[in-house]
């Protein structure tokens, strides 16, 4: 058995499915992308006068990309330092990982206390974002 989460701090899923789900100590979030909790706006994107995104902010989204995972997490009874493992999917791959990669940095200081990590180039999100994460915390990591 399962219990599902559903995080109020957190942009409501785009789908049906929960924010995360725990499974004994381990703790399945959905994927998490950068939108804005209660507004859904997407920070960093440009929009032409169609509503198009003609440019995006590579930082911005990592930033707030990160700032939703906390929040699930936090809604699970989860810690940041509880990840033990994240799948980041970039839209762009070429263009935006070294600046992801050095946001990750920021977030991840240590990498002996980082999770595992897998980094993957996509060609699409279903929402006009160029970054999602995929995470798996453990419960049992802090010790208790």
């Amino acid at each position: 058995m399962s219990d599902a989460i559903h995080a109020t701090t957190a942009p409501a899923p785009v789908g049906a499915y929960p924010h995360a789900r725990r499974v004994g100590d381990l703790l399945f979030l959905s994927g998490v992308g950068p939108r804005v909790p209660g507004t859904n706006a997407i920070p960093g994107n440009i929009h032409d006068a169609t509503g198009r995104v003609t440019e995006y902010d590579i930082e911005a989204q990592c930033r707030q990309v990160f700032a939703n995972v906390r929040a699930v997490l936090e809604a699970s009874g989860a810690r940041w330092q509880d990840l033990v493992d994240v799948t980041v999917f970039l839209t762009d791959m070429g263009r935006d990982f070294e600046r992801y990669n050095q946001v990750y940095a920021e977030h991840f200081n240590d990498p002996l206390c980082a999770p595992c990590r897998t980094t993957l180039g996509i060609t699409a999100l279903p929402t006009p974002i160029a970054i999602e994460l995929k995470c798996v915390a453990s419960l049992n990591a802090r010790g208790s």
